[in-house]
C-alpha cells in the first residue's frame, strides 16, 4: 500500500546505533520526523 500526502505514516521500531528501540509512535504529536535511507552508505561495495 503506498501513502499518500497527508496520510499518517504507520508505526514502525527500528534499533538506534545506541542498541535501543525506537518507534515512531514516540514522537508522534510532538515532533516533525524524517526518514532517510542511505542503501549501501556504510557498506563497503
Amino acid at each position: 500500500m503506498i501513502p499518500k500526502v497527508g496520510d499518517t505514516a504507520p508505526d514502525f521500531c527500528l534499533e538506534s546505533h545506541q542498541s535501543k528501540k525506537v518507534c515512531l509512535r514516540y514522537f508522534r504529536g510532538m515532533r516533525n520526523v524524517v526518514l532517510a535511507f542511505f542503501p549501501l552508505a556504510w557498506t563497503p561495495v
